[in-house]
């Protein structure tokens, strides 16, 4: 570890108090000469893990350091080589970016003295924004060394672009000086639809349809939630505003979409619309001081799709405010979790002749990496699984294991697909990008031990298959002797490649070309850079494209035909997709990675950067690279919707440092190896950031999504399962030093499915939910609501830390089985709980709940500080099992005196049993999980309701459930 010598003074100057020095006339004049001497930060010496990059604008010279973040501290730094003309004072001038948002430092070493400086950002910078630092300092003359470095007891987090020795006061080297942010290339409003002059008719709005409120929609860069006109809307007054509503359309034919607005400006005002990031036309709204409604005929994509409203910089003398946005044909997604069109069929849920794996949540334990904690292994021929399809289909992803090969490598097999009796496809299976080894960050070497990462996903498609038809994978002779344990498969319904728009540059007219190994980051590039220049955007058509580098973004579109369709595919631990600014799209596209094992300083994420205003991220597929989508500090208003993550080898999604009013929904992020989904406050705060409607599976590393510090941020709305090490379902922490909490930070409508495990580094437990006042105290709101923890392997609620939690909000919460405590809040402070329901306690043998804090009590709270039962007994009466289905009846008794309202009942299946339909009720199943939501009134007092229920088992007998719960409360037994 690089520290500071102990014979060294430390001196800290603030910039603040130089700049008044200098201004002052107070610092005695140079000795330098006339000329300044510059010096590149790529040119020097680098130690510790600093390196060079170019992935942002304006620097000087070939590139920048970087590399002074969290992981390098205390031993980063760059080292000038210096010939000193003659000895004097010299200003000693620093070119360093700074894009958290607030002050950082290093540590300057010249000679004896160890100087730590502190080096401002500016409100809105960003990483392409440049400035210059002055420290005066007295040199002798001749060859010597300047030294800038992250010593333990400096924040860094900056880039370093080069330095300069010239006369004290004199702030114009290296590189011309401070870049004006109105300069910054990428920077400021995005001005892409400006141009855009046709005018969509406006017709009579039906009556009918589906109406998507416009406040759970995306706003930003001005757009504000209003309430004060009767209506919860979104005002849009702003200039520049923008807001975007994710539809889901029945089918791609025209149809009349409908705003509901009112508009208290004088004059009509012009509205941009745009369909899944592409401009459509003008909308004009006449003035109206009520609320009234409008339709323009738009053609949107099948299912997710996005309709976008943008403000220009025209000037409005009024309020103008969108309440909803109504599809003739659309529909509403899913409550809960991702809407992707997709269907998962578990594989212990299917009809198999193989071995069901036992459930585990045990760290290196093949099932415990299983969604639902158990899978499938296919280990003699003919050995197979069928499921019947409940949807249409024509794709598939299977999630499977294969044995590794002893050098790490990896090796491959096929599985058979049949529809019937026919085969349809051949089904790819690797271990290339799975299995690694040893302790963190865990490399691909076999010989250090302690596997884990066991699975991966392949694709194949296949013609349309109607609902109904039986789908086998199957184990044949071609498959070798390797043995196949699979997890899932995941069908959908193809959408037809996408058309390339008008104007768009096909990467191919620059030389890219589909299908070979040849690398086409160069031609993608100048693609690119042609279509900024010529003001349209960049068409990646249906094909493989290789880039082994990054193709940098700005002020641009780059879209596909869809992620089936068009892939950007990586080598050799690199290639993605880097935005550096203001107004960058990505869209309907693949970025398939080639890194195999975790490397943070060197690997490549399939998307990075900083996003400005305009950006979106839609309908884009992210595979094995270093992390899916990392968004860092700078961004200001990025939507991302319709993603998916697999096997990243880092986290799924990251908003990084100051990242403001980003979004990221209908996403859905497997087997990552760090935290799924996660926001941290590093330097700067993420502010307003929301994860909604998203859906995490099996996180082998960290949490399925967390909130480290930040200002007013949310996790809504999401469906998070199976997380393995450091693992909470959902965190809100100030671990990894965090900007504090500030705002209310929200977690809201979520359901936790098996989390709350081990981790086996600290040798401690986690809770479901996991709130952890590690570096500061935690003293703004954390409210916690309309939220399930379900299946805790530990604590349902996990309060801990060295600091206070002191506005802890937990209401209308259910706690359904547990491994040790309901409630473990360990630390003090004010913790308030009403109406939550806790049922299946594994209780400890000190208590139900650790309440060290201050608890306070709501009210309506059931089972949560001791036992508590409904007044209802369940019985199921089943028939046997015939070639693989049962049918059961399960009746639901009152014992109390009072109406018993019919809300959730449920209960553990069997292993291999899967309950696929109940008479007159809903049902779903999670892992072996069963949800039963009946329609109809209340149950009488000594009445009983029952249901049949039918699905498929792997036993000549289903097992008899012997606990049920109802709307979170066990039912007696």
């Amino acid at each position: 570890m690089h520290t500071s010598a102990p014979t060294r003074s430390r001196v800290v100057i603030a910039a603040a108090a130089l700049a008044a020095l200098v201004g002052a006339g107070l610092v005695p004049a140079s000795a330098a000469a006339a000329a300044p001497l510059e010096y590149e930060a790529e040119a020097a010496t680098l130690f510790g893990g600093a390196g060079v990059n170019d992935n942002h604008l304006g620097y000087s010279g070939a590139g920048f350091v970087d590399g002074f973040v969290l992981d390098h501290q205390g031993e980063a730094g760059v080292t000038f080589d210096v010939d000193v003309p003659e000895a004097g004072e010299y200003g000693l001038n620093l070119r360093y970016a700074n894009g958290l948002g607030s002050d950082m430092t290093l540590s300057q070493v010249v000679g004896d003295e160890d100087r730590q400086i502190v080096l401002p950002s500016a409100v809105g910078a960003g990483w392409s924004q440049w400035f210059i630092h002055q420290e005066v300092v007295e040199l002798a003359a001749g060859p010597q060394q300047i030294t800038f470095r992250f010593d333990d007891d400096d924040s860094g987090n900056v880039n370093v672009d080069a330095i300069s020795l010239t006369t004290v006061g004199d702030l114009e080297t290296p590189g011309g000086g401070a870049t004006d942010p109105d300069d910054v290339p990428g920077a400021g409003a995005d001005t892409r639809w400006d141009d855009v002059t046709e005018v969509l008719p406006v017709k009579a709005a039906p009556r009918k349809g589906h109406e998507y409120e416009a406040e759970a929609g995306f706003g930003a860069n001005g757009a504000v939630t209003d309430d004060t006109h009767g209506a919860t809307a979104v005002d849009v007054s702003a200039a520049r505003s923008r807001l975007v509503v994710t539809t889901f359309a029945t089918d791609d034919r025209s149809q009349r979409v409908t705003l509901r607005y009112r508009s208290t400006s004088a004059e009509p005002v012009r509205l941009i619309a745009g369909a899944d990031g592409l401009p459509l036309g003008v909308i004009t709204l006449p003035t109206s001081a009520t609320w009234r409604e409008i339709a323009v005929p738009v053609a949107l994509r099948s299912g997710l799709g996005t309709f976008e409203l943008r403000r220009t910089d025209e000037a409005v003398d009024g309020e103008v405010a969108i309440d909803a946005v109504r599809l003739q044909r659309g529909e509403a997604p899913a409550e809960r979790g991702a809407t992707l069109g997709t269907t998962v069929y578990e594989a212990e849920h299917g009809l198999t002749n193989g071995q069901i794996l036992a459930p585990s949540r045990t760290f290196r334990e093949l099932a415990a990496e299983a969604s639902g904690r158990q899978a499938v292994t296919l280990a003699d021929t003919d050995d197979a699984i069928s499921w019947t399809l409940t949807e249409p289909a024509d794709a598939l992803v299977l999630r499977a294991s294969i044995p590794d090969s002893a050098d790490g490598a990896g090796q491959s097999g096929t599985l058979a697909l049949y529809a019937g009796t026919q085969k349809i496809a051949d089904v790819a299976v690797s271990s290339a990008y799975s299995w690694v080894y040893g302790g963190y960050p865990y490399g691909n070497d076999p010989s250090t031990g302690g596997a884990q990462r066991f699975f991966d996903e392949s694709r194949a498609t296949f013609a349309e298959l109607p609902a109904g038809t039986t789908l086998r994978l199957v184990k044949t002779p071609a498959s070798g002797a390797l043995p196949y344990t699979v997890d899932l498969v995941e069908t959908e319904v193809l959408a037809a490649a996408f058309a390339r728009p008008a104007d768009y540059i096909d990467v191919r007219s620059h030389g890219a070309t589909a299908g070979d190994s040849t690398d086409d980051t160069a031609a993608i590039q100048a693609a690119v850079d042609a279509a900024r220049e010529a003001g349209t955007g960049v068409w990646v058509p249906a094909g493989r494209f290789v880039i082994a580098g990054l193709v940098r973004l700005s002020d641009v579109s780059i879209r596909g035909a869809g992620p089936w369709h068009s892939e950007l595919a990586g080598r050799d631990d690199h290639g993605g997709l880097y935005a550096m600014g203001t107004g960058v799209t990505i869209a309907d596209l693949m970025v398939a990675g080639d890194v195999r094992h975790r490397n943070d300083a060197q690997f490549d994420s399939g998307v990075e950067g900083n996003f400005g205003q305009g950006s979106l991220v839609q309908n884009v597929w992210i595979s094995h690279t270093k992390t899916g989508v990392w968004v860092d500090a700078g961004t200001d208003g990025l939507l991302i919707t319709g993603l998916r993550v697999r096997d990243t080898f880092a986290d799924g999604v990251h908003l990084h440092g100051r990242v403001s009013d980003a979004r990221v929904e209908h996403a859905s992020v497997r087997n990552t190896g760090d935290d799924a989904m996660a926001m941290w406050s590093a330097g700067g705060a993420v502010t307003r950031g929301v994860f909604t409607h998203n859906t995490v599976q099996s996180p082998l590393l960290g949490n399925g999504a967390a909130i480290y510090g930040g200002d007013s941020n949310r996790i809504e709305r999401s469906v998070i399962a199976d997380t393995l090490t450091a693992p909470a379902g959902i965190a809100v922490s100030t671990r990894f030093n965090p900007v504090p909490f500030s705002g209310t930070t929200v977690v809201s409508g979520n359901d936790i499915h098996r989390s709350g495990g081990w981790e086996p580094n600290w040798n401690t437990s986690f809770g479901g939910i996991w709130v952890f006042a590690d570096t500061s105290h935690i003293t703004t709101p954390v409210v916690i609501t309309e939220t399930r923890i379900i299946d805790s392997g530990y604590e349902g609620i996990l309060v801990s830390g060295s600091h206070w939690v002191n506005d802890l909000q937990v209401r209308d919460v259910t706690i359904e089985g547990t491994g040790s405590y309901a409630v473990a809040a360990r630390v003090g402070g004010e913790h308030r709980f009403g109406d939550v329901r806790v049922s299946g306690v594994t209780q400890p043998s000190d208590g139900r709940n650790h309440l060290w804090g201050t608890f306070i009590d709501e009210g309506g709270n059931t089972g949560l500080l001791a036992a508590a039962s409904a007044t209802c007994t369940v019985e199921v009466t089943p028939r046997p099992v015939k070639g693989g289905g049962f049918t059961a009846r399960v009746t639901l008794r009152n014992t109390g005196t009072k109406p018993l309202p019919l809300g959730a009942l449920s209960w553990h299946a069997g292993s291999g049993e899967a309950v696929l339909h109940a008479g007159g009720a809903a049902v779903s199943q999670n892992g072996g999980r069963v949800e039963m939501t009946p329609d109809g009134a209340a149950v009488k007092a000594g009445a009983a309701r029952s249901f049949v229920i039918r699905g498929t088992a792997n036993a000549e007998e289903i097992a008899l459930p012997t606990d049920f719960v109802l709307d979170g409360v066990e039912c007696a037994r």
